[in-house]
């Protein structure tokens, strides 16, 4: 397989990683290596590698805040996007705003133009491309909200635009297959004062630091919540507040938060995991469902 990638390698000028140790670029800091990773500048490169997905699996990640890489690695390449997925650009009531944009960095640049409704993006540790995916959210506002359309590319390396409508976006869901690769987002959007934006950013920014181990190692809130319930209470009614497995454990300070202490697998973590899902269940016959993507071996 080797073979294979330093084949695709000379034919792109983005720079391939072997056996990149995917613990550097996710949030909890544990798993095992992939056998390629690439920071992708140019949609030309990107359809490059793309052309090969009939001979090798690609994963298209953010900054690793929502992803766990099992502990056997991945057999395939990782691709984040680089420089050119990273702009923004405002005309008149629309944000266009590139996949692989940090959505804090959204928050910033929509703060800045006067621009409400955006603030939560400050909340959301990862980029447009998997706030779109996950259809990502908090404090009672969704990624959906303002969406208009994005511009995907697929596994053939065709490109096309997509309405919001067409995506069906639930509650932390979308139609959106692992293989297709969110190039770029447009948001309707509204203006507010400075005052109101600011205040409503900082009311999010005191929630999360009050409220969450922001701190540790973490990939965010681990389950999503049930229809009409909150993950972190069933969890610490269940009994797993606290709860430990090898390294990894369920935080004290927010229930749905599992934090790798230092040394923690990628199995520990999702060990841990599946004794709060059989505990759940077992107290309440509710079934947690993943809120952390799990990929690898």
């Amino acid at each position: 397989m080797h073979s294979l990638i330093n084949k695709i390698q000379s034919k792109i000028k983005s720079n391939i990683f072997l056996d990149y140790d995917m613990r550097k670029s996710t949030w909890f800091r544990a798993g095992g290596n992939a056998l390629g990773y690439v920071i992708v500048n140019s949609i030309t490169d990107l359809k490059t590698i793309i052309s090969y997905s009939d001979q090798i699996k690609y994963y298209i990640v953010g900054v690793g805040s929502n992803l766990m890489v099992r502990d056997g690695g991945f057999n395939g390449l990782i691709i984040k996007l680089g420089k050119n997925f990273n702009k923004i650009k405002f005309n008149k009531d629309t944000l266009s705003v590139g996949g692989g944009v940090l959505d804090i960095n959204l928050a910033k640049f929509a703060q800045k133009n006067l621009i409400k409704d955006f603030e939560f993006f400050s909340g959301i540790p990862g980029t447009i491309g998997g706030a779109i995916k996950m259809n990502a959210g908090c404090y009672g506002s969704q990624t959906a909200d303002n969406l208009k359309r994005i511009l995907v590319i697929n596994e053939l390396g065709k490109i096309k635009y997509s309405r919001k409508d067409e995506l069906e976006l639930k509650y932390r869901s979308s139609n959106l297959t692992d293989e297709l690769i969110v190039l770029k987002a447009d948001f309707s959007c509204k203006h507010s004062s400075a005052s109101e934006i600011i205040k409503k950013k900082n009311y999010i920014k005191l929630k999360r630091e009050t409220s969450q181990p922001i701190k540790e190692k973490t990939s965010g809130s681990t389950f999503k919540n049930p229809p009409g319930e909150y993950a972190a209470a069933l969890i610490e009614k269940a009994g797993c507040k606290g709860m430990k497995n090898g390294d990894a454990s369920v935080s004290t300070v927010h229930s749905n938060f599992i934090i790798n202490n230092g040394n923690a697998t990628a199995l520990d973590i999702e060990n841990l995991g599946k004794k709060i899902i059989k505990q759940v269940q077992e107290k309440f016959g509710i079934t947690l469902d993943w809120e952390i993507k799990i990929i690898g071996t």
